[in-house]
């Protein structure tokens, strides 16, 4: 008789640290009772269901605090004595996770206050807007802890899939449109990054990135090619995520025709995630290649970053979605910024990862304002004309919304956002980008034109006379103090973001 036992048998079956595992499960758990309980919940009491998933946003940040002690791993490879690879592991809660997981469940947090005005004000349905929003975040919460290439794509999947429909959701032609676009450029990103996975699979035989990184130097010769042009390939599909151009043509209209809170989760969360897919492959993956993408991730935010503000400065006050348009416009201009530490660190040494934390501190900084920027579009409105003589009717809004603006221009008193830029532009010094810097600086000087254009628009007299002082809801007035409260914070203690980030984020 053959003998059907597996040698080692036990080596297949592993415990799970649940508790490392917890920020991305929980957020998915909620989303799994959201969907439920909008099927038994009368319609008058349909509303709680925003509220229950701010309520386990707010959970499943707390469940990051257990895991500051250490580095946890899980779903691990099993060595030849049936012992656990710690070397090969699908998912690990480290320093780099941790903080990203911060950024993203708390723009999440953020983006959910903001969507309870938003689902009732655009009569969205409530059941799906809150399955699909909790789905998406735990997606982006999964992908900073994704250790292999499978598990990334899968996680980059499940942040971008309900994104599409979230879009979409507007019954009108331009959230269909928008959608569409979003979904077709996506999709297309997706096949390429999937074949430049293949790739790499082939050449280096291993999924894990610690395992791929071993093998690059090592490749057969008659391989060297083909691992070259995988890794190209799968990095083009995270730079679409992050909007990076020249794949940033979807984002202007997508955010247009989208929701308000939708455009503001795509500007933080889905870039959040997206940047931590692309920090994790390049930085830990292909850190043998580091010079060569380094290079090229270096012009891509040179671009990146000039495109962006030559748009936004084209922007007219006066069309009928330009705030959106503008902040769409800055979001891709940001992106850049956010890409210099990354391409810094591609020429350092394999433990030299550094330049990574001004990535995630400028991420943080930028996140917080952005989210408020969007909050106040959504209370006044999506054209710049209109927030002409804010100060005026709502005193409280407008002094928040300039302080957004020019914490995005790097003024003062917005300190926060100035001292991110210089984080980043040290960054770029450090590590011989001299050009780069030089290029970021002319950039940064470029966007304050559109950035103080507005904000001064807040403070001119009004057109007419007919504005009113109206109460603000409390979700969105929720939001909006706790964007200008962290923004306020932060600026008058900057170094509490440098706290979070500094160290080695991996490990």
């Amino acid at each position: 008789m053959t003998a059907l036992a597996t040698p080692m048998a036990g080596s297949l079956i592993q415990s799970i640290d649940w508790q490392a595992v917890a920020p991305p499960l929980i957020t998915a758990a909620v989303a799994l009772g959201v969907l439920v309980a909008e099927l038994f919940l009368p319609v008058r009491h349909k509303p709680l269901l925003g509220w229950i998933s701010v309520a386990g946003l707010a959970l499943a940040l707390l469940s990051l605090v257990p895991l500051r002690s250490g580095t946890r791993a899980t779903f691990c490879l099993g060595t030849a004595t049936g012992a656990t690879d710690g070397t090969a592991c699908s998912y690990v809660a480290d320093h780099f996770t941790l903080v990203l997981q911060l950024l993203v469940l708390a723009g999440a947090l953020l983006a959910a206050l903001l969507s309870i005005h938003t689902v009732k004000d655009n009569v969205l349905p409530p059941g799906e807007y809150w399955f699909l929003l909790l789905s998406s975040a735990a997606g982006a919460a999964l992908l900073p802890a994704s250790r292999d290439l499978a598990t990334l794509v899968v996680a980059l999947e499940v942040a971008s899939l309900p994104a599409f429909a979230l879009v979409g959701l507007r019954r009108d032609g331009m959230g269909g449109e928008a959608a569409l676009k979003f979904f077709l450029s996506s999709v297309t990103a997706t096949a390429v990054m999937l074949l430049g996975v293949s790739f790499v699979y082939a050449a280096t035989g291993s999924l894990h990135l610690t395992r791929i990184a071993a093998a690059l130097p090592h490749v057969q010769p008659q391989l060297k090619t083909l691992a070259l042009v995988g890794a190209v390939l799968t990095l083009v599909g995270f730079a679409f995520k992050t909007a990076a151009v020249p794949f940033h043509f979807w984002v202007p209209d997508t955010y247009t025709g989208a929701p308000v809170a939708v455009a503001a989760y795509l500007s933080v969360v889905s870039k959040a995630a997206g940047l931590s897919g692309l920090a994790l492959v390049a930085v830990v993956g292909f850190h043998p290649y580091g010079r060569t993408w380094g290079l090229a991730l270096a012009v891509l935010a040179a671009l990146t970053m000039t495109l962006g503000n030559a748009a936004a400065l084209r922007q007219r006050s006066d069309a009928p979605h330009s705030a959106v348009r503008l902040l769409a416009w800055s979001s891709v201009a940001q992106a850049g910024y956010l890409l210099v530490p990354i391409a810094a660190a591609g020429y350092g040494s394999a433990d030299a990862r550094d330049p990574l934390g001004a990535t995630v501190a400028y991420a943080m900084i930028y996140g917080v304002v952005n989210l408020g920027a969007f909050a106040v579009v959504a209370l006044v409105s999506r054209r710049i004309d209109d927030y002409r003589g804010l100060f005026a009717a709502r005193p409280a809004a407008a002094i928040a919304m300039a302080f957004f603006l020019l914490s995005l221009a790097g003024l003062p008193p917005g300190v926060i956002g100035l001292f991110g830029k210089v984080v980043v532009f040290r960054a770029a010094v450090d590590s011989g980008l001299g050009w780069l810097a030089v290029i970021m600086a002319v950039n940064v000087v470029v966007a304050l034109y559109y950035y103080l254009t507005w904000t001064a628009k807040l403070f001119q007299p009004a057109l007419s006379a007919s504005a009113t002082t109206l109460r603000i809801p409390v979700p969105l007035a929720l939001c909006l103090g706790l964007a200008a409260a962290t923004g306020v914070v932060l600026s008058l203690a900057p170094q509490l973001v440098l706290q979070i980030t500094s160290g080695s984020l991996f490990g």
